[in-house]
């Protein structure tokens, strides 16, 4: 077993499934170097995540699994630069992460576009909040509705799609003003399992015609090896980094990736985490 190599519990890792602690990033990732998060309250300390150190790297889809309330949206906050580091240090871009990092897009949970705006012109909100020239934006927001099936749909308001059109009317905001980073917390959560699953069909086909470096947090261990490169597992509050698997699984893939008998065996060794902690996601 080489040093890279951590066992938790009772889990080894099969010939075919590295389980690793991270590989050297270059400057255009994202760096985390002993970042702790503690919140500060009149009934005490709340620790939420213990030192984190690992890199994701330029292009990487990289995913976050853990039980509920163990810092994952944290973890997310804490990169895109809306929440400081109690310790340690993060680097987007070869840069120090201490305000809003303006090369980076968000994706909620919920869609949270502006119901008195129509679907356009929520695409189009980061360009105005930056005041940026909205000209030269505009054919790309245009570009982006079209790459994610919503031509057509420019003028409806947000009451008049579905959730997953919605849901994708929010990922083109996030891309709108060409991020190299998406950041993603449990992006579909709220939707129906069939919904989801297109979502994340379409999710990986955004993300390898956009080549962008994407972050997304989720509970669902399907999920997580579906859409990874890399699958970093969290443990309990306060959450520190219990694994991160490679997934060794080839792009591009379909749903039935999921009958494989990789696909499967990782499933369940992530699960046995949780299990062993006796938590499931």
């Amino acid at each position: 077993m080489t040093p890279a190599t951590k066992v938790v519990g009772d889990i080894q890792p099969a010939a075919h499934l590295r389980l690793v602690l991270g590989r050297a990033g270059d400057a255009s990732g994202i760096k985390l170097s002993g970042v702790s998060k503690t919140y500060r309250t009149r009934d005490g300390d709340v620790p939420s995540l213990r030192p984190l150190d690992f890199n994701i790297n330029d292009g990487e889809f990289f995913v976050v699994v853990g039980p509920s309330g163990c810092g994952k949206s944290t973890l997310l906050k804490l990169i895109s630069g809306l929440l400081p580091p109690t310790t340690g240090e993060i680097l987007v871009e070869g840069e120090r992460v201490t305000t809003p990092h303006g090369n980076v897009g968000i994706v909620f949970q919920n869609a949270l576009l502006l119901p008195w705006r129509n679907i356009l012109n929520n695409v189009m909100l980061p360009i105005d909040m930056k005041r940026l020239a909205r000209d030269k934006y505009l054919a790309r927001a245009k570009d982006l509705l079209k790459l994610v099936g919503l031509e057509g749909f420019e003028k409806k308001l947000p009451w008049q799609l579905s959730g997953g059109m919605q849901q994708r009317a929010s990922i083109c905001r996030a891309l709108v003003h060409d991020p190299k980073i998406m950041l993603m917390d449990e992006p579909f959560g709220a939707l129906d399992a069939l919904t989801r699953e297109r979502m994340n069909v379409e999710l990986m086909r955004i993300q390898r015609e956009t080549r962008k470096t994407v972050l997304l947090i989720t509970h669902s261990i399907p999920e997580a090896v579906f859409l990874a490169d890399r699958v970093l597992v969290m443990t309990e509050r306060p959450g520190a980094i219990a694994a991160i698997y490679d997934v060794p699984l080839p792009r591009p893939r379909s749903l039935d990736v999921m009958a494989d008998p990789v696909f499967t065996e990782l499933v369940q060794r992530i699960r046995k985490h949780f299990f062993s902690q006796g938590a499931l996601d």
